[in-house]
């Protein structure tokens, strides 16, 4: 079986000329996945501070941070993604050497607003740069090769973090540099990168059947396109879906369920084995599915998931850690339908020369969401264990008519009868971004 066999067997996208990319994504998941794992533990295992006002000062450092995505917007339609990206990295690596300096609150604020502010610079950034390493029509396998890799490498990263905190302070901190090495290394590798797929020239008409604008520039004309606005809302949905994990997992299981803590391990790795196994199948199984209705699918798989959590509530002890396997497992097919879906439509129904501000407006629905989960989900489980799931299924069975109507995506049309050939295989203008051209 040849290499470029097995690639399609697996679902891969052509990594040929995209080593870099790919390794600095894999850099980066490991870079995230150590924040993840031990802030709070780093900030309370460093410093005399009180748990309280350590929570509160990240907090704040975070809500100061939620405005990012529209600055970042500006920056990425001014100087391109890939630069923008490179910043990103940088500052997350400044960030987190001031961390062995942060010793007061406002000091945690600080590194927590950078750290933060890189983070959100970077997402909003990065689905265009996936865009700039497709080739012909494997944005799908893009999407979900990249959603896999940060995966692994965020668990990978989790994992490391939890070994340095079980040794000590002193590994803690070593730890810390080593996150901002990683931020570093990412940055060169991207610095070094060329992207393959051709890139039109600066004012280029939009590719045909592409988003084109609703009138003017800026956010302006963001805020008129209500059909970008509906994928927007519709993501709030799929974020607070995505909190489970982080939020609620752990919370149901322990204290809801009573259920032994090795169980949330159980999900947790169960949830990333999965995704790193079998996200590229999934994203060859869908690639020539129109991505609005993938997204509309992982909505009602969303919702049936939350059934069965909420359904585990009546059953018998013995069947609590099978209950939650199998809801987990329906749970890790709605994300690996929805991750790459709505990242796809958030770059393919932007106009090219402000597809950063479009970015911007998007990444806002997961900064507003993430701050909001906690707060929303653990009020919920204060009125009831059945209260969280039933209302995330509603909302998530209320986004379905709000993807369907995006209709289709420049990336998710067939390709028309005139399009080039290249080995074969129809091949249209893609969508990339005008200010990476070279």
């Amino acid at each position: 079986m040849t290499g470029r066999e097995l690639l399609e067997k697996w679902g891969l996208p052509d990594l040929t000329g995209n080593g870099r990319f790919v390794s600095a994504n894999v850099m980066d998941s490991l870079g995230n996945g150590l924040v993840l794992a031990f802030t709070v533990l780093y900030f309370t295992t460093t410093t005399s501070l009180p748990l309280g006002s350590i929570g509160a000062a990240l907090s704040l450092g975070q809500l100061l941070a939620l405005p990012t995505p529209v600055v970042a917007g500006a920056l990425i339609d001014r100087f391109g993604s890939r630069t923008v990206v490179i910043g990103a990295n940088l500052m997350s690596a400044v960030g987190f050497c001031a961390f062995l300096a942060a010793d007061a609150v406002w000091k945690i604020v600080a590194v927590q607003f950078v750290v933060q502010a890189g983070s959100s610079i970077y997402w909003t950034s990065s689905r265009s740069l996936v865009l700039l390493a497709a080739r012909r029509r494997d944005h799908a396998r893009w999407f979900g090769f990249i959603s896999a890799l940060r995966n692994i490498g965020g668990g990978f990263g989790a994992a490391v973090a939890s070994l340095a905190i079980a040794w000590g302070s002193e590994w803690v901190r070593a730890l810390v540099l080593a996150n901002a090495l990683s931020f570093v290394v990412a940055a060169c590798l991207l610095a070094g990168w060329r992207p393959t797929a051709p890139t039109p020239a600066p004012g280029a008409a939009p590719a045909p059947g592409a988003a084109r604008p609703t009138g003017g520039g800026g956010y302006g004309a963001v805020l008129r396109d209500l059909r970008y606005l509906r994928l927007v809302v519709a993501n709030l949905a799929y974020v607070l879906a995505a909190s489970v994990l982080p939020v609620l997992l752990a919370l149901y299981i322990t204290e809801v369920l009573g259920a032994p803590a090795w169980l949330v391990g159980a999900c947790m790795v169960g949830n990333m084995v999965l995704v790193a196994l079998v996200q590229t199948l999934v994203a060859r199984m869908i690639e020539r599915r129109r991505p609005a209705r993938v997204l509309a699918l992982a909505g009602v798989v969303n919702a049936a998931a939350f059934a069965l959590f909420g359904l585990v509530l009546a059953v018998p002890g013995w069947l609590v850690a099978g209950g939650m396997l199998l809801a987990m497992a329906v749970f890790t097919v709605a994300e690996m339908l929805s991750m790459p879906s709505s990242s796809e439509l958030s770059a393919s129904l932007a106009p090219d020369h402000i597809r950063g501000r479009y970015l911007g407006v998007f990444q806002l629905s997961w900064s507003l969401g993430n701050a909001l989960a906690p707060a929303v989900l653990t009020t919920l489980l204060g009125h009831g264990p059945a209260w969280p799931w039933m209302v995330l299924g509603a909302v998530n069975l209320l986004a379905v008519p709000l993807v369907l109507s995006l209709g289709d995506s420049a990336l998710g049309k067939p390709a028309p009868a005139d399009a080039a050939v290249e080995d074969g295989v129809p091949r249209r203008q893609p969508l990339t971004d005008t200010a990476d051209h070279r």
